[in-house]
């Protein structure tokens, strides 16, 4: 690692934009939470396309010579058909830039804090013995969560037999999400769900840590003892007892910190890898291998730390010491609050008011400015502020 590092938000196993994760919320469609809403069923509405057809016929051949039974593949594939609206998200990503300080401002929202801390006490028992197992702090655990699907309140409703069928036949990356589907029947012939159970993301992550296919093979685990590793059910154990397994085999060190800021009691802990910076004039943060255990689960800087802050502060931690300095327009995220507070106050919904600029908020200005008779920019600036009174 370098001293900066990179602010784009990057794919997950080249999973962009996974429908209830992350990633999805950097557009920060709904205010502070990072997710989007749950999409209503109806989105996933199929359509005739005989090419599809023809694809599956031939991928059927694929699959039972890799091993699933035909009355399975059969099961899983009978009502899945080809999805419009999958191929209009995949060919429609957005590669999202955010500062450091808009990533903070949601994954450690006072909401995702506060829902977090409840989380860590309704699930202490269970999280206490997962983390006996595995090693992994049950704040950390809770942290991927919150991040992943807040707290499996936003899992995802896509059928996602149908939805990596569509992604493998569309073909941009056919090869992997077919290895992708390959991997979701080896879990329905496993008996681990049923095809109508099995939901997630438009783009094939499933459950409450959002885990794709070939991931849940390698790392899921059966925690409760029911004989099925159920990430996708309302009771989180499986799902998270199946994240700190996988941070766990990718080399999780027991009682090592993830990081800190830099002066933190934290940061002091040890020997950290490295120091990195990832905002100008914003904090530094030693980190340990704990923090690259994090990329692995999702490989983005901004990413880890998120998780790591998130943790720290679900256990009790204050916020960031180091203060951002203005934004490119001369606006402190404290300007960006008050601004978001005051358009709704007007009747033009932000959608929330964390701070961070997103298409519900420059929809929200665009909407003063034409009732104002002002010019249609949707950009926030100190001047619209003061107009805001």
């Amino acid at each position: 690692m370098g001293n900066f590092i990179n602010t784009t938000i990057p794919r997950r196993a080249m999973l962009a934009g996974l429908g209830c994760g992350l990633l999805a919320a950097c557009t920060n469609p709904t205010g502070p939470a990072f997710t989007p809403a749950p999409r209503s069923s109806a989105t996933w509405t199929t359509a005739p396309n005989s090419g599809f057809d023809a694809w599956v016929a031939g991928f059927r051949t694929r699959a039972l010579s890799q091993g699933i039974s035909g009355p399975v593949f059969d099961s899983a594939f009978r009502g899945a058909g080809y999805l419009p609206s999958v191929v209009e998200r995949d060919r429609n990503q957005t590669e999202f830039t955010r500062t450091l300080e808009d990533y903070i401002a949601i994954a450690a929202s006072d909401e995702r804090i506060a829902k977090g801390r409840a989380a860590l006490s309704r699930h202490a028992t269970t999280l206490r013995a997962i983390e006996s197992r595995y090693g992994v702090p049950a704040n950390v655990v809770v942290a991927v969560w919150g991040l992943e699907s807040f707290y499996g309140e936003r899992r995802g409703d896509a059928p996602v037999i149908a939805s990596l069928a569509t992604l493998a036949y569309d073909g941009r990356r056919g090869a992997f999400f077919e290895s992708q589907l390959i991997a979701a029947l080896k879990i329905l012939q496993n008996g681990d769900i049923t095809p109508s159970g099995m939901t997630g993301s438009w783009a094939g992550a499933m459950g409450h840590t959002q885990f794709i296919p070939t991931s849940y093979l390698a790392y899921a685990v059966d925690f409760n003892g029911d004989g099925r590793r159920d990430i996708w059910s309302d009771d989180p154990t499986d799902a998270l007892a199946s994240t700190a397994a996988y941070l766990s085999r990718s080399g999780w060190v027991r009682g090592q910190p993830w990081g800190g800021e830099l002066g933190s009691a934290a940061a002091k802990s040890g020997t950290p890898v490295s120091v990195i910076q990832p905002q100008p004039g914003g904090p530094q943060f030693a980190v340990f291998r704990n923090f690259g255990v994090i990329k692995r689960y999702n490989n983005s800087d901004l990413y880890a730390i998120g998780v790591g802050h998130l943790s720290d502060r679900l256990a009790g931690g204050g916020p960031l010491r180091t203060q951002f300095g203005p934004d490119a327009r001369g606006m402190t995220l404290n300007d960006r609050k008050a601004l978001q507070q005051r358009l709704t106050a007007r009747g033009f919904d932000t959608g929330g008011s964390d701070g961070v600029i997103g298409p519900k908020t420059e929809s929200a200005i665009r909407d003063f400015q034409r009732s104002n008779g002002l010019p249609q920019t949707g950009e926030p600036s100190m001047d619209l502020l003061r107009r805001l009174g």
